[in-house]
């Protein structure tokens, strides 16, 4: 595939971004690009809106597993590119439409100039939400294959176009959605006596929660507790029976996790004494930390250098990426992609520069030869 090509693949993907596990139409433009290459070495199969493909190598050893994530945000594009979304309030925020089209791009090269071992690509739904690594990786295909070795890439805003970046260790934090619902009693804002104000509540829950950090983390371990979105009440002169607090718990160790949530559930326990109501706790989502292997990583930088692209070591984030799941189980790493944007992941105006897809291209085909 030509620049131009790519870039076409590009934007027709921009235009159709979809939720986790409704890409219907990402993967069959996915399924036309790959058929229109007519290899006889490409073996596809379809996962729920993901897909498998299998490139077969010339004299395989083992099988090279290289992932990329398809689905697209609930964020309204105010981009006004002439390529903008046409899914109202949905949006390829998150550069997954450049990393679909890296992927293409791969797998045109690898299999029309097939490398000894077999690769297979993996387009995976839901990495935004709900999550679509863990139950692609315990699928019954994805263990028939027995991959030796997996990486992806993630684009990087803040980056030029030509820079990788990553670091052995932890790249990404350990993460788990928050959704705190109260329930107390309702009633007239002139008698507050005979009533049970969840804004009250959920408001002074909310200033206790960074105790837990503060006081329940070691200082010199990681973690972040961010409530982000509070609803609460009706009009202003009626006392709320109800509240709801959405947020985000991030660590750098599993560990961590477990220790934040349960002294969460402890003080849960005790505002529900003190306060005379109830609350539930939901974690939703919940992503395990990309925790690139260190073999992995000196390889591909010493291959990306070998190709004149330049690499940075990166700083471990508290960003979240449903591919440790994959890491847990198999060796290997992910790497940032430099795309020089102004706005950053998740921002309704990302436009990342599309110069950066055949950097990519030769960034992933290089390490898969290598690594």
């Amino acid at each position: 595939m030509n620049k131009d090509q790519l870039v076409a693949i590009r934007r027709d993907l921009h235009k159709i971004p979809e939720l986790g596990f409704q890409e219907y139409k990402t993967q069959a433009y996915l399924l036309q690009i790959i058929k229109n290459m007519k290899r006889s070495n490409i073996e596809i199969t379809k996962w729920e809106t993901g897909l498998f493909v299998l490139v077969q190598g010339k004299n395989p050893k083992k099988t090279i597993g290289y992932r990329t994530d398809i689905d697209g945000l609930p964020i309204k594009e105010e981009t006004d590119l002439s390529f903008q979304s046409e899914h109202d309030g949905q949006m390829h925020a998150c550069g997954h439409d450049l990393h679909m089209t890296i992927a293409l791009g791969a797998l045109d090269e690898i299999s029309a100039n097939p490398i000894d071992d077999n690769v297979l690509f993996i387009f995976q739904p839901a990495e935004e939400g709900p999550g679509g690594a863990e139950p692609m990786l315990a699928s019954e295909k994805f263990q028939q294959w027995k991959v030796d070795n997996i990486f992806a890439l993630h684009i990087a805003p803040e980056l030029p176009v030509g820079t990788v970046s990553s670091r052995a260790g932890i790249l990404f934090a350990n993460t788990s959605e928050l959704f705190l619902d109260f329930t107390g009693k309702g009633g007239h804002a002139a008698y507050p006596h005979l009533s049970k104000d969840m804004i009250v509540t959920a408001s002074s829950f909310v200033t206790q929660l960074q105790q837990i950090i503060s006081r329940k983390v070691d200082p010199l371990d990681s973690g972040v507790i961010t409530i982000g979105k509070m609803t609460a009440g009706t009009v202003q002169n009626i006392i709320a029976e109800t509240a709801r607090l959405e947020g985000t718990i991030r660590t750098l160790q599993p560990e961590t996790m477990s220790t934040i949530k349960r002294e969460l559930e402890n003080m849960i326990k005790g505002f529900e004494i003190a306060h005379d109501c109830t609350i539930k706790v939901d974690y939703g989502a919940m992503y395990y930390q990309v925790n690139n292997h260190r073999i992995c990583v000196d390889k591909f930088v010493e291959a990306v250098q070998k190709k004149g692209i330049q690499y940075r070591e990166a700083n471990a984030a508290m960003t979240g990426e449903d591919f440790g799941y994959f890491l847990k189980e198999i060796p290997g790493f992910m790497f940032w992609l430099g795309v020089d944007s102004p706005y950053g992941l998740h921002h309704s105006k990302l436009n990342p520069n599309e110069d950066a897809i055949e950097i990519g291209i030769r960034a992933v085909t290089t390490t898969m030869k290598e690594i």
